[in-house]
């Protein structure tokens, strides 16, 4: 399904893609090489800096021949903002919670104007990934249309954002979100055209706007040239990855860190994973971990006598080095379902997670 940007005949350019992550640009690409090839290469990519370290990728995006034009975007979270603070007090009263909320709506759309680094009325489509952060409250403030994208591989399934963050009369407030009052990330924005999933028979609680893309129909189309496209511009030294994958071991075991908890309970999470699962038919495996790319805590130094890898990059890359083959891939929250380069995954979810924090902080869709 397609639904077109309303009064967009006179735009000049095609398409924009805001990211927050690697997995977004990773995505973006994919919807970029599935488009005929005198379509590609004429999108432009919007890097968001709040809640990642992109290094110098917006280098190597300028390169790769995907996008027309790279843009850094120093989007601000609303802690940033000292006059928002107020608007999120509890008056005990949800007719005075969603007055501050309209007043809080549209100031931090306005707020994040000076630090927009384009003019969006001018993309024809324009792709937002986590609207849940401030470019959705800036869109829908200057009342610009968009399509959402999950901000992970089916995140919905596990946590459905929307849904948490608004429980209680969640009916009204969708209908102050589509009337523009309030913003609701998701789909449930006015101004939020659709909202692109991968799988639709996951998602616990239906949503109007939801419409399917399968990820792996992107990732199948792709050609051995678009592979290497996207080796190139994800992995900044590949003959140095290749050396570390390349350790001469038959049982690779993949550890996949997330910035969980504290520090010292990360390191405790991680050190009880390999523990457990770092043994295969009765001898320890070669120990592999892919540091999460907003994780902090320093592997190399705390895991020195495994083989650590540069977390820039998504795990997803590994699908694409010939030959590469782990005989297990453990996570935590990461959905293991994109994995191809593993014999086993080993997905540990909220129930492993209770032994190390409070069930609350994890379990958020049995609280919605």
């Amino acid at each position: 399904m397609k639904i077109s940007v309303k009064d967009n005949t006179a735009l000049a350019k095609e398409r924009v893609y805001v990211c927050h992550t690697f997995y977004h640009v990773y995505v973006a690409c994919l919807k970029e090489l599935y488009l005929p090839k005198e379509k590609q290469g004429h999108a432009t990519l919007v890097l968001s800096t709040m809640s990642n370290d992109f290094g110098n990728l917006k280098e190597r995006a300028g390169r790769c021949g995907l996008f027309e034009a790279v843009y850094m975007f120093e989007e601000k979270e609303d802690v940033f903002f000292p006059e928002l603070q107020k608007y999120h007090k509890d008056r005990g009263n949800i007719a005075i919670n969603m007055l501050a909320r309209i007043k809080y709506t549209k100031l931090l759309g306005k707020l994040q104007e000076p630090y927009v680094p384009i003019d969006f009325r001018e993309y024809k489509d324009i792709y937002v990934f986590c609207d849940s952060d401030p470019i959705g409250y800036y869109l829908s403030y200057k009342k610009i249309y968009y399509h959402a994208v999950e901000d992970g591989l089916n995140c919905i399934q596990y946590y459905d954002t929307a849904r948490y963050d608004n429980r209680g009369h969640f009916g009204l407030k969708a209908w102050m979100a589509a009337h523009n009052l309030i913003f609701i990330q998701n789909g449930y924005g006015k101004y939020c055209l659709d909202m692109e999933i991968n799988d639709k028979s996951v998602v616990p609680y239906p949503c109007d706007k939801y419409i399917e893309q399968p990820r792996v129909e992107l990732v199948e189309h792709l050609s051995e040239g678009d592979k290497d496209v996207l080796l190139h511009l994800f992995i900044e030294d590949m003959d140095e990855l290749q050396q570390k994958l390349d350790c001469g071991a038959e049982d690779k075991i993949l550890v996949l860190s997330e910035p969980l908890c504290s520090l010292d309970i990360r390191k405790q999470i991680f050190s009880d994973i390999i523990e457990e699962y770092g043994e295969i038919d009765g001898h320890r495996g070669q120990i592999l971990i892919k540091p999460h790319p907003r994780d902090v805590l320093d592997y190399a130094e705390e895991f020195s006598e495994h083989i650590v890898l540069n977390g820039m990059f998504p795990m997803e890359m590994l699908n694409f080095i010939p030959g590469l083959r782990f005989r297990r891939v453990i996570s935590v929250f990461t959905v293991p379902d994109a994995i191809r380069f593993a014999d086993e995954t080993v997905f540990l979810g909220s129930d492993f997670m209770d032994k190390y924090e409070a069930p609350e902080l994890h379990r958020q869709d049995e609280m919605i």
